[in-house]
């Protein structure tokens, strides 16, 4: 008993938390209670309220048929396996990582720093130090480790098509120096060669941006349902709602009309790389 006990301590409570709230999401979404949601799953009330809650492990029994009850496509499923995993990555973003890994389409707009999937080394190290409170060492190796181990997902097969909107006040900052920002632009173009990956880069002067609410990433699952997600400093929201996922689209698509072409931002890349 004790060991059965043992296994359903919960290893994250944020990660934790953060499941139960797309529990929550998709029980909202299928207009249901927790009551009747408990009928439904076969669990009790007070079982359901406790995984909403981000309290109690959710048994493998629970996330199968809640996946059916909810209809939720797999995301339960995915998000599941992630709970205590990936310790270098903030507990807020775990669970959406965890659905790239099974992304068929990933379309992200950065606003505040270089893509994780594009940045090297020596750029994720200066962005950690840069963000207060100070990281410890282990800290800072966990959060190198966690995040170049994630860009494996650009060579993945089957390949997942990648579209990356970048705001070009991002490297004009030279975050880390301009050492750093030489080997980030070279890597950018490296990346942008890639077969699945487009690249376009908002340039400094556009009158006309669509992109005024902040950074956004839109997914396409291996079941070709789409969902969205944003984030802020301290918090976060995967987004399932169909009509909200529509305007992000929609925002998204704007944007790529709005940015360089792909073949204009490597040009601008070379151009910067050469200036510095």
């Amino acid at each position: 008993m004790a060991a059965g006990m043992c296994n359903d301590e919960p290893e994250s409570t944020e990660s934790l938390k953060s499941f139960g709230a797309v529990v929550k999401v998709f029980r909202e979404r299928a207009k249901l209670t927790q009551k009747q949601l408990a009928t439904l799953a076969q669990f009790s009330l007070q079982t359901i309220a406790s995984i909403e809650q981000g309290r109690r492990f959710p048994p493998p029994e629970f996330i199968n048929r809640a996946e059916k009850v909810l209809d939720a496509f797999g995301v339960l499923r995915a998000m599941a396996k992630h709970l205590a995993r990936q310790p270098g990555l903030a507990s807020w973003f775990r669970q959406w990582a965890g659905l790239e890994e099974h992304a068929v389409t990933l379309c992200t707009y950065e606003c505040r720093v270089i893509p994780g999937l594009l940045q090297t080394e020596a750029y994720i190290r200066a962005v950690v130090l840069s963000v207060p409170p100070p990281p410890s060492e282990e800290q800072v190796e966990d959060r190198v480790a966690s995040r170049l181990a994630r860009q494996q997902l650009l060579y993945r097969t089957p390949p997942i098509a990648f579209s990356f909107i970048i705001e070009q006040t991002l490297l004009e900052r030279q975050t880390g120096g301009v050492e750093v920002t030489r080997e980030l632009i070279d890597n950018l173009l490296r990346c942008a060669e890639l077969p699945n990956v487009d690249l376009q880069i908002m340039p400094l002067h556009q009158p006309e941006h669509a992109g005024h609410d902040g950074s956004l990433q839109v997914m396409e699952t291996q079941s070709h349902h789409w969902l969205g997600y944003t984030e802020g400093s301290r918090h976060h929201q995967l987004i399932s709602d169909p009509k909200e996922v529509s305007v992000m689209l929609q925002r998204y698509a704007k944007m790529r009309s709005q940015a360089l072409s792909p073949e204009e931002s490597a040009n601008l890349l070379k151009q910067m790389r050469g200036a510095l």
